[in-house]
């Protein structure tokens, strides 16, 4: 497991009773470094949606906890946040509740000499998903095929 990977696992871990005692959901964790700046990130979730007022009592109580147990070794910027409209699907949760809803999916790979897919969500297990295009085609996508799979936002 990599140094990135660990502090993820860790924050969430450290993370998840404070989340839960708020009644949100932890979506996703991430350490990522950019423009020379390393950030932790963590994206809460609630039904009718985070407002400020929530992620900053979450980010409060979190930046004690990381402040007692100090396990970073570099210096970093400690971000709570909505996971916005475009969030990635990553847990069962979020295949679960975007049942019959439009995604769209991106692969590494052209498949069919496209790259792009759009379709509503009518099955998945742990190494598939499966969408209805709008043709009444079902797709099946290996999910290590897919490089991006998130619900489909129209502007």
């Amino acid at each position: 497991m990599s140094k990135r990977e660990s502090y993820e696992e860790k924050a969430a871990a450290l993370l998840e009773p404070i989340v839960q005692e708020q009644g949100f959901e932890l979506v996703d964790v991430e350490y990522v470094k950019e423009g020379g700046t390393w950030y932790l990130r963590a994206y809460i979730d609630k039904e009718g949606g985070i407002t400020i007022d929530d992620c900053e009592l979450v980010s409060r109580a979190f930046s004690d906890v990381l402040d007692r147990e100090d396990f970073i070794e570099d210096s970093y910027i400690m971000e709570v946040s909505s996971p916005g409209l475009g969030r990635p699907l990553k847990k069962e949760k979020d295949y679960e509740r975007s049942m019959g809803k439009e995604l769209e999916i991106r692969t590494y790979r052209a498949v069919g000499g496209q790259k792009e897919f759009y379709g509503i969500l009518t099955a998945y297990d742990s190494n598939s998903v499966t969408v209805k295009e709008e043709n009444g085609e079902e797709k099946t996508f290996r999910k290590n095929e897919i490089a991006l799979i998130r619900l489909a936002f129209d502007f």
